[in-house]
Formats: structure tokens, C-alpha cells, sequence
């Protein structure tokens, strides 16, 4: 018989338990499928090395509903959420997380999956399937391909889709997105994505959110000015290419448009600011024109931010009518644009809610009117910066309650700030900036004594002000972290004795620059407690040395000790010292010794200025080649030396080079081609051999200056591969052969004088309609000039020293923008075209081809922001040759046509030209007189005609020339009078040699015939001068009347005469 086993009836209930215990925890666990593949997705993390895995994932619990980042339905246990983001950081680059979407699939109830900010996953989508509930995804910041898209539209229940910070890439196909019927919010932003706008998105049903910001995209929004409101309430297209019409009727249901940085042209409708839901609307930095909207609807507008700035707005701001619907408004940003006249008065009065007021960089101009701004008693921060405002400051202004950020930089302001001690100024104000005005009067910082919340003082430019900063026993209530006292008339004592800064702990900008300050070098400064970042003291007159420093300066970034005289080696430590230098210039001081290669480690430097100092030796190779993102290197004017660039190739400077005024030698062999360097300036070195043909490679070169070296050999065709290149200047070196043809090139400045070139010029040698400089002096040129007639531009076209013949032909006095026309020294004949003399020569300090063309160099380091300097042309006057520089169109203007065959006489139309400055026609065969009209030449400074066979007197219309420094009629064949009065009473003999019938006027205004020192047989004689003549003949005739008179009528007379 079996056995029966029995159960008292007091266990049932205990049994009853167990079991139900044992189902919940059935029931309650994840799906073994959905656990198995979390373990996977753990697994490939840790085969690539992440550094962030997630190890809390099954350890000894198989319950992965309670691991981190999973959460599961409460009901079936199954995952709805996955938070993948940011579990993948790779341990060395060459590692990559490979992770195919397909294995989601197994997460039948998956509502949110993020996987955003893995950067360096791999996705694939190759398989995927199912996610039927999927509504929210997040795929920012993995650098995804644009391979996805087609599978986008499996997601049919999406709601919410981020794909921005991503490599996306192309166009976006029209159909990418017409099954997301859901979707309710799309950021695509910051993707690389490019092409026209798919008008699909705009047609989505459930559409609230659009973010397309940071592309590429171009074209028109692509909804009809026409069409029904969109469902969009955010949409932001910021920072594209977009132009075209606003459809201002299909935005009915915006609440926020942000449409900055595009290409959006033309008069802003009015309708904009009527929009009934409008909150926040950015137009800024695009290209609309005209006044500001005036919307005169009685009925108040939501719009709380409004952003015009940047743009090309002008006229007149409106009247307080304008702004009477828009009393929501919080900010108001209209910097940047073309605004002008003065400031109303009552404009903002009905802005009480305004908290941002911005009208910088305008061209508003008169006096800030007393109580413009008197009502806005919620006013956080005003900016009326860079205008052209006037008068005093209206001390109401630091009385605003809340007013936090005052900024009246760069106008006109004038008279003493009004701040005093008994002032009562509002305890709010964080931020003062003043700076670049005419202020004056006396500043005590004591005055400031009731601002706690003081963060930031910019009194700068105002070099009659004078700034109490020392003040003993005093210690300031607040700790700046800004302190901005650039050439004012500061307390010199700041940092001999400074008691100021010594209660300042917090500081992380000074900038004591261009005030003339003595002192030793402040090392003082760099203590284990320093906040600095920006250390500027350029300028000044301070002595000493760089001691080492044993406390690291963690935070400084920019160091600016340029012209002072501070002397002594740069610290061997200096990496230490300063480690996270971007800024380091110690340009014009007396540093000597070696470069230390401890300079290399400060990788993260974007400008290194050393020049104008007395470093020796070798630079260092890895200056060279260490510097990943180093976009200036200066060492020009030292005595450095060694193999140019270390002997390295492949450079790592990324846009300027200045290696000029030094001693290094060698040849330029090395390989730059993949680099993207902008400038090179190598000029007055040592360097020899022939130029690499890699060196032509440089698409990127705007400026290439190998002037005063030893270089030799051809200029290679290549060259004309500098499409980009805008100065070239290989003068003073040994090239011969002729010049390429490169019709390409765009060139402003082109030096070549020097050299041992050669050929018949019959066409230019570049593309000639952008020539602003044109200097080939001293080579072997030859052919006529008529090819100068298409140089339309041109500034400064110097051939002198050359085999140049035929005439001066009418062609150059089309070219009326020419300030310095040199053709000496040539085999010129014929006579001077009379049109000559329709020169302007008037100097424009606003020369706009000339700004353009250095203003387009590229440069972004802030105040190091600076247009390269010319170098290298050359003019002869007053009997010096002279160098110029990017001013010289304002600073020369003259015509040199010495030395050549030219004959005739001198046009009188030359005297037309009264800005002229220099005037050489010496060493030619010109005949006849010296045109009186000279005289109208009233800026004229040297005025050569020697050695011509020039007749007549020297006009005394000369004398008008008070500007004439040096003057030369010598070896001709002039007569008369030398005049001696005006500016020719001041030359010696010298400037009248070999001229035998010129004399000097006696004190008796009477010729003087004086000995020739240069033909001395000739000593003795008189000379024929006409004035001696009529004195004489005059005396002989008085002579003979009166002897008649006195036989006729006196007695005695008479008698004699009757006895005869």
C-alpha cells in the first residue's frame, strides 16, 4: 500500500504562503530576455574600454528592475526606461563602442531609451524591429551619421526625438519624418546639416517644438506667407543661412521665435511685434534694414524678450508711443545696428517691467537726457556703450534701485564722474564700465565705500582723469574681480606701494597697462592664493626680472608685460609657473638668453609673443611643433639663430609666424602644405638656397614676407597657387629669371624689388584690379609702361631702377588713386604728358581698399586683434630713402622721374597738385622755365630739378612754399636772383650750384655777383643780371637831364655854355 502523508490542519495556512510567495517573486522579476541583454550591452562597454560601465549591473541580483538607469511597468515587469547616457568614456582613443540598435528589439514595452553623450559609439540600426511604444529618444552628442534617417521612420509612436550635437551631415530628405504623426518636439540642432528646409516638418499635426539651430541650412522657410497657423509654439532656425520673407501669419501660435543669425534681409513688418502669443522673439545678427516697427494696436503684447541687435536698422528710436503695447518687455536688445540722433526722452517711460536695456554700438549722438531713464526703477543693466554720446554723465543713472551693470564705454562723456562722497548711489551696481571716454576731474575709490556687491571698475582711456586708488587705512567693503585702470592718470604708486591691491583677494583681470607706471616687477603678485586670469601691464616703465615662482598660477591664462624694461633668462620652470597660459607677451623688453624648453609644455597657448627682445641661441624645436592649437608665434627683432623652424617640418602654428629680424639660416625646405598658416614673415634673416616648391602649396597664406635674405634661383609657377595670398614680399634677395603669369591671383601687395628679375613686360604679371602696391625697383625689367593702365587700384607703383623706355604716356594719369609714382632710373624719353599734374594726391585716412584688404586677414584673439604690418616700401625724397608703412598713403604722396631721358619743358599743370609732397624730376634734359605755377604746390617738402637745362629767374611764387624742407635747382642754366625770402631764404648755395648767372641779393636788395665754387676760371666776372642793368641805365638817364637842366637854367650854366 502507498504511504499517505498527512498535513495537520494548523500548517495549511503556512503552505498557503509559501506558494503565494513563491508567485510574486515569479511575478515580480524582469524578463530573463530583457536582463540577458542588459548583461550584453555590459559586456561590449567593458570590451571597449569604458571607463564608466555600469558595474552596478547584476551583481548577485537578477532583478534588473531595481538596477540604476532601468526602470520597469509595475505591473508586467517589464523595462519602459532605459537612461543609457553617458555610461561610455573611452580609455584611449583608438577605442570605439559598437553597439547595434537591433537589441532593443527585445523590449516589447520600451517607452524611453537615451542614449545620448556616448561620444565615439557606433550605432547600427541594421535589423532593428518592434519598439512599438517607443515615445521618447534621445541620440544627442554620439556623433550618429546621417545613415539613420531611414530608419527614423519606424518609430511611429515618437513624441519627443533628440538628435543634436551630432554629425549628421547633407540635406534632410523631405520624407525623413512623415510617419512621426506623434511627434511633438524635434531638436536637431548643432548637426552639421545643410541644404534647404523639408516643409514635412512644418506640416507635422502635434508639432510644438522645433530646434534646427547651429547648421547649415539655407534657402526660405518654406511655409506661404498665406498658409493656415502652424502648431509650432518654439521654433528656433538660429544660426543658418535662411533667408527670405517671414511668414508672419503662419506664426499666429509662437510663443518663442528665435530666427538669429541668418541671412533675413529687408524692412521688419510690422505685424511681427502683433503676434498674440509672442514671448520671446530674436532677430539679431541678420541684415534687416530701416526703423523700428512701430505697432500702434492699443491692445498689450505678451512679448517679454526682444532682440533687434545686430542688424542694419537706423534711424531715429521712436517716441513713447512706439513702446506703449510692449510694457511686458524684460529685455530689449538693440546694440550693433545704425540707430542715431539723440536718445528720447520719454521713450522708456512706460517700460517699468524693463530689466536688460542694450543700444551699445550705435550712432547715437548729444546728451543722455536727465530723466530718460528715470522711470525704469527695475532696470538691471544698461548698456549705451560705444556711441557718440556727449556732456556730462546724469548722476541719476548710479541711483537706479536694482541697476547692476552700468556700461557708458567709448563715447564722448566728458567732465568729472558724478560720484562723490555724500552720493547716493545704488547698492546694487555690480558692474561700472566707463572706459574710452574724456572724462576728467578726480575719482577717489573711497567714494565707492557703500558697494558690497562691487565686482567690476572700468575707468580706462581716460587719460585726464585722475584715479585716488591707494588710499592708507582703508579697506575697500568689496572684492573686485575686475579692475580695468588702462591710461588713466592713475596713482603710480599702485605698485610700488599696493596697499589697494594687497585688500583685493579675488581679482581675476588687472589691467594697469599704458600708464607709465615705475616700478620693479610685480611678482608679488603671483601668490598660492591668486584668483588671476588676465594680468595686463604693457606699457609702463617697469624693471626687474620674471623671479621663479614656486606657487603654480593655476588660473592665469594671459600675461601682457610688452614695452617695459623688464630684463634677465625666462624662468627654466616656467611651465609650472604658469601652466594654463593661452596669452603670454613679453614683447619689447630686455630679455636675454635662451628660450627654455619648458615653454613647450604650456600646450594650451594661442599666442606667443617673445619679440624686440635679446634672446640668443636656438629656438627650441618643439616651439615648433608642440603647440596644438598655438595660433601666433612672435619672435621677430631678437638675435636667434640656427637652422629656420628648428630644423622641423610639418609646423604646428596655426595662422601667424613671425620670425623676422633675427639670424637664422638655411633654406625653407619644409614640408607646410597641410598646415593652415595665414601669415609667415621671415624677412632680414639669413636665409639661402632655393624655395621649396612645397612652400607654394599654402592655399591658406594671405601674407608671405621673405624680404633681405639670400635666397636664390627662380620664382617657381607654383606661386600662383596663392589664390588667398594678399601680400607677397620676396625683395632684397638674389631670384632672377622672369615673373609667372598668375592671372588667379588676387594680390594687394607686391614687393620684388631687389632681386636680379628680368623680362619684357608687355602684361602684368597678376591679376591687376586688386594691385593696391606695386614695387619691382631695382631689377632688369624692361619693355614700355602701357601696361600700367589696367593697375585701377593702385596706390604705390614703384619701377624705378630698371631698363623701362618709350614715354610717359597719358595711360598713367588715368590711375588717380596713386599716391607714390617712382619711375627713376629707367630709360624713359619724350616729354611729360600735361595730365600729370591732375593728381589729387589728397590723403584719405579712410582708405576703404586699403582697410579692407588687411582688415580681411584673419585674426580672433581679442585685443590682439591687429591688421598686419607693412613693411618694406620704399620711397626716395628729401634726398633719404624711406620706408613706410601701412600709413604711408597718408603720410607720402610724390612723383620721382629721375634719371631718365625725359625732355621738353616742364608742364605747368604740375603746379595743380598742391597736396603733392616730393617732386624729383632731377637728371633729365627738361628746357625752358620753371613753371610759376610751382607756387601753388602748398604741401610740397623736397622739390629736386637739378641738373636739367632749365633758363629764366626762380620764380618767386616759390616763396610761397612754407612747407619745402629740401630744395634743388643746382647744375642748370638759371639766371637772376636767388629770392630770400620764405622757406628759399633758408637753403644754402648748395641747392643753386653750376647756375653762372644766378646771384644771391645783396642787404642793399641789390645782385650780388658772387664767385662759382665749381668753376673757378669763371671767379671775377660779372654776371648779366637784368635788375644791374636797369639800375644803371635809370642812373645814366637822371644823369643827362639834369646836366641839361643845369646849362639851360642856371646862370653858371649858361655862361659856360655860351662861352663853348
Amino acid at each position: 500500500m502507498g504511504t499517505t502523508i498527512c498535513f495537520p490542519w494548523g500548517s495549511l495556512p503556512l503552505v498557503t504562503f509559501l506558494l503565494l510567495q513563491t508567485m510574486v517573486q515569479l511575478s515580480s522579476a524582469c524578463s530573463m530576455e530583457e536582463r540577458a541583454v542588459l548583461m550584453d550591452i555590459r559586456s561590449s562597454l567593458r570590451r571597449a574600454h569604458s571607463m564608466v560601465s555600469p558595474d552596478l549591473w547584476g551583481h548577485d541580483d537578477d532583478e534588473c528592475c531595481s538596477w540604476k538607469t532601468v526602470t520597469c511597468n509595475n505591473s508586467t515587469r517589464r523595462v519602459t526606461h532605459l537612461d543609457l547616457s553617458l555610461i561610455y568614456a573611452p580609455t584611449d582613443a583608438g577605442y570605439y563602442w559598437y553597439l547595434n540598435l537591433s537589441v532593443f528589439s527585445a523590449f516589447h514595452e520600451l517607452q524611453s531609451l537615451d542614449l545620448s553623450f556616448n561620444y565615439g559609439c557606433s550605432l547600427s540600426f541594421e535589423g532593428l524591429v518592434g519598439l512599438p511604444r517607443l515615445r521618447y529618444l534621445d541620440l544627442s552628442g554620439i556623433a550618429l551619421g546621417g545613415g539613420f534617417l531611414e530608419f527614423i521612420g519606424a518609430f511611429v509612436s515618437l513624441e519627443v526625438l533628440a538628435l543634436n550635437l551630432n554629425n549628421l551631415t547633407g540635406a534632410l530628405p523631405e520624407a525623413a519624418f512623415n510617419n512621426l504623426r506623434n511627434l511633438r518636439e524635434l531638436n536637431m540642432s548643432m548637426s552639421g546639416l545643410s541644404g534647404n528646409l523639408p516643409a514635412s516638418l512644418f506640416a507635422l499635426p502635434h508639432l510644438k517644438i522645433l530646434d534646427l539651430s547651429n547648421n547649415i541650412f539655407d534657402g526660405y522657410i518654406p511655409i506661404s506667407s498665406s498658409s493656415r497657423p502652424i502648431s509650432l509654439e518654439v521654433l528656433d532656425l538660429s544660426s543658418n543661412h535662411l533667408t527670405g520673407i517671414l511668414p508672419i501669419t503662419a506664426f499666429k501660435n509662437i510663443r518663442n521665435l528665435n530666427l538669429g543669425g541668418n541671412l533675413f534681409s529687408g524692412f521688419l513688418p510690422v505685424s511681427i511685434l502683433g503676434l498674440p502669443y509672442l514671448k520671446f522673439l530674436d532677430l539679431s545678427s541678420n541684415h534687416f534694414e530701416g526703423g523700428f516697427p512701430i505697432n500702434f494696436s492699443l491692445e498689450q503684447i505678451p512679448l517679454e524678450v526682444l532682440h533687434f541687435d545686430g542688424n542694419n536698422m537706423s534711424g531715429a528710436l521712436p517716441t513713447e508711443g512706439a513702446f506703449e503695447n510692449l510694457r511686458n518687455l524684460r529685455q530689449l536688445y538693440l546694440s550693433n545696428n545704425q540707430f542715431s540722433g539723440n536718445i528720447p526722452t520719454f521713450a522708456f517711460q512706460n517700460l517699468r517691467n524693463l530689466r536688460q536695456l542694450y543700444l551699445s554700438h550705435n550712432q547715437f549722438s548729444g546728451n543722455i537726457p536727465t530723466f530718460a531713464f528715470q522711470n525704469l526703477q527695475n532696470l538691471r543693466e544698461l548698456s549705451l556703450s560705444s556711441n557718440q554720446l556727449i556732456g556730462n554723465i546724469p548722476s541719476l543713472l548710479f541711483s537706479l534701485p536694482h541697476i547692476e551693470l552700468l556700461n557708458l564705454s567709448s563715447n564722448f562723456f566728458s567732465g568729472p564722474i558724478p560720484i562723490n562722497q555724500s552720493s547716493n548711489l545704488s547698492l546694487s551696481l555690480k558692474s561700472l564700465r566707463l572706459s574710452q571716454n574724456k572724462l576728467s576731474g578726480r575719482f577717489s575709490f573711497i567714494w565707492l565705500a557703500d558697494l558690497i556687491k562691487l565686482e567690476e571698475i572700468d575707468l580706462s582711456g581716460n587719460a585726464n582723469l585722475v584715479v585716488h586708488v591707494n588710499i592708507p587705512e582703508w579697506t575697500p567693503p568689496f572684492q573686485l574681480k575686475q579692475l580695468l585702470l588702462s591710461g588713466c592718470d592713475l596713482d603710480k604708486s599702485i605698485i610700488a606701494e599696493p596697499h589697494f591691491l594687497d585688500t583685493q583677494h579675488h581679482l581675476e583681470v588687472l589691467d594697469l597697462s599704458n600708464n607709465n607706471l615705475s616700478a620693479s616687477m610685480p611678482n608679488w603678485l603671483f601668490t598660492k592664493e591668486a584668483t588671476l586670469h588676465e594680468l595686463y601691464l604693457g606699457n609702463n616703465s617697469l624693471t626687474g626680472s620674471l623671479d621663479p615662482i614656486w606657487h603654480t598660477q593655476s588660473f592665469l591664462q594671459v600675461i601682457n608685460l610688452h614695452m617695459n624694461h623688464v630684463t634677465g633668462q625666462l624662468p627654466a620652470n616656467i611651465s609650472l609657473m604658469f601652466p594654463r597660459l593661452l596669452i603670454l607677451d613679453f614683447s619689447s623688453n630686455n630679455f636675454f638668453g635662451h628660450i627654455p624648453t619648458s615653454l613647450c609644455e604650456i600646450n594650451c597657448m594661442t599666442l606667443l609673443d617673445l619679440s624686440n627682445n635679446k634672446f640668443s641661441g636656438e629656438v627650441p624645436a618643439c616651439v615648433f611643433t608642440n603647440y596644438p592649437i598655438l595660433l601666433s608665434l612672435k619672435v621677430s627683432n631678437n638675435k636667434l639663430g640656427g637652422l629656420i623652424f628648428g630644423g622641423m617640418n610639418n609646423l604646428s602654428i596655426m595662422s601667424e609666424l613671425y620670425l623676422d629680424g633675427n639670424k637664422f639660416e638655411g633654406a625653407v625646405r619644409c614640408d607646410l602644405s597641410g598646415g593652415t598658416l595665414m601669415v609667415i614673415d621671415l624677412h632680414d634673416n639669413e636665409l639661402s638656397g632655393k624655395l621649396d616648391t612645397s612652400l607654394w602649396n599654402m592655399s591658406s597664406l594671405k601674407v608671405l614676407n621673405l624680404a633681405g635674405n639670400r635666397i636664390t634661383g627662380k620664382i617657381h609657377p607654383q606661386i600662383c597657387g596663392f589664390t588667398r595670398l594678399e601680400l607677397l614680399d620676396i625683395s632684397s634677395n638674389n631670384l632672377t629669371g622672369s615673373v609667372p603669369n598668375c592671372s588667379c591671383m588676387l594680390l594687394h601687395f607686391l614687393n620684388l624689388s631687389g632681386n636680379s628679375l628680368s623680362s619684357h613686360i608687355s602684361y602684368p604679371f597678376f591679376n591687376t584690379s586688386s594691385l593696391i602696391a606695386l614695387d619691382i625697383r631695382n631689377n632688369q625689367f624692361a619693355g614700355n609702361l602701357d601696361w600700367v593702365r589696367s593697375l585701377d587700384n593702385i596706390r604705390l607703383l614703384s619701377l624705378g631702377g630698371n631698363k623701362f623706355e618709350g614715354q610717359v604716356t597719358t595711360n598713367l594719369c588715368e590711375l588717380q588713386h596713386l599716391r607714390i609714382i617712382d619711375l627713376s632710373h629707367n630709360k624713359l624719353s619724350g616729354s611729360l604728358p600735361s595730365c600729370i599734374g591732375s593728381f589729387f594726391f589728397k590723403g584719405d585716412r579712410g582708405d576703404q581698399i586699403f582697410q579692407v584688404a588687411l582688415t580681411s586677414l584673419p585674426y580672433s584673439l581679442g585685443p590682439y586683434d591687429n591688421p598686419y604690418g607693412l613693411k618694406g616700401f620704399s620711397f626716395t625724397t628729401k634726398g633719404n630713402m624711406y620706408t613706410y608703412g601701412r600709413s604711408f598713403f597718408v603720410s607720402m604722396s610724390g612723383i620721382d622721374l629721375s634719371a631718365n631721358m625725359l625732355h621738353g619743358e616742364i608742364p605747368w599743370e604740375l603746379g595743380n597738385m598742391s597736396h603733392i609732397k616730393s617732386l624729383n624730376l632731377s637728371y633729365n634734359f627738361f628746357v625752358g622755365p620753371i613753371p610759376t605755377t610751382f607756387g601753388g604746390m602748398e604741401e610740397i617738402e623736397s622739390l629736386d630739378l637739378s641738373h636739367n637745362e632749365l633758363s629764366g629767374p626762380i620764380p618767386w611764387q616759390l616763396a610761397r612754399l612754407c612747407s619745402l624742407g629740401v630744395f634743388s635747382v643746382a647744375y642748370n642754366n638759371l639766371s637772376g636772383c636767388i629770392p630770400n625770402s620764405g622757406q628759399l631764404g633758408s637753403f644754402g648755395m648748395d641747392s643753386y650750384l653750376a647756375n653762372t648767372d644766378l646771384h644771391k641779393i645783396t642787404h642793399g636788395n641789390m645782385c650780388a655777383p658772387g664767385p662759382d665754387p665749381m668753376a673757378e676760371e669763371d671767379v671775377g666776372e660779372t654776371s648779366g643780371d637784368p635788375i644791374l642793368y636797369m639800375v644803371m641805365a635809370a642812373g645814366f638817364i637822371l644823369a643827362f637831364w639834369a646836366t641839361v637842366a643845369f646849362s639851360l637854367f642856371h646862370p653858371y650854366g649858361r655862361s659856360v655854355m655860351f662861352k663853348l
